[in-house]
Parts: structure tokens; C-alpha cells; sequence
């Protein structure tokens, strides 16, 4: 039976209590030196991190993260739409100016040419 794993060993501590002997606190060995590396954090995670650092709370890191894409997509959606709608405002003016230009007598025709000679002298 090699392939078992060793069997936990629990052992019993001066104070009485029972304790896993892989978990027992190791023996002090003078301070530790920790190596701290500062790096700048990407542009959308600064905000969060300076929020963290100055304890705001997790509650302020989550809406950074969650709101600020969701109102990224949002305002993009509108801008598609207004675009979409200034498209189709375009198409059926156009549609129209044709229509009255064709169907429309020599009234019609002569309001095309003064809408023409307008456009030109605003210009």
C-alpha cells in the first residue's frame, strides 16, 4: 500500500489542545525581509486601488468596476441610435425631395430651384 498518502498526525500542544502537526506555527528566525514591488496600475484600476488604499470600502471599488463599462456601453448605444435615426432622417428626407420633385408640377420645380439658390448663398 505505497500509493496512500501519509496518515495526518495530530498532536497535542502544551496548553491541551489538539492541533494537525503539519499546521504548528514555525520557529522564529529573526524578522523578515519583504520585497515590495511597486508597479503603476493599469489606468481603469487606479481609481479602484486608490479607493481601497484610502479605505472607501468595497462597496465604491465594485460600482467603479461594474458602472463604469455599463455606462461606456450605454453611452454608446445612444450614440448608435442617434446615429441610426439622423440615417433615416437623411433617407427619408431625400425620399421625399424626390417624390415632390417628380410627382410636382412647375410649382414644385420652381420650390426645388428657390431651396437651391437658398443653400447656395448661406454658404
Amino acid at each position: 500500500m505505497n500509493h496512500l498518502p501519509e496518515p495526518v498526525r495530530v498532536v497535542r500542544l502544551p496548553d491541551g489542545t489538539h492541533s494537525y502537526a503539519d499546521q504548528l506555527p514555525a520557529a522564529y528566525a529573526g524578522p523578515q525581509v519583504v520585497h515590495q514591488h511597486i508597479h503603476q496600475a493599469a489606468p481603469d484600476k487606479t481609481v479602484q486601488r486608490i479607493a481601497l488604499g484610502s479605505g472607501v470600502g468595497a462597496g465604491a471599488v465594485v460600482a467603479g468596476v461594474s458602472f463604469g463599462p455599463l455606462l461606456v456601453g450605454a453611452l454608446t448605444a445612444i450614440a448608435a441610435n442617434i446615429a441610426m435615426l439622423a440615417f433615416l432622417a437623411l433617407i427619408l428626407a431625400w425620399g421625399v425631395h424626390t417624390v415632390v420633385k417628380s410627382v410636382g408640377g412647375p410649382d414644385a420645380a420652381a420650390a426645388v430651384k428657390n431651396v437651391r439658390k437658398a443653400r447656395r448663398k448661406r454658404r
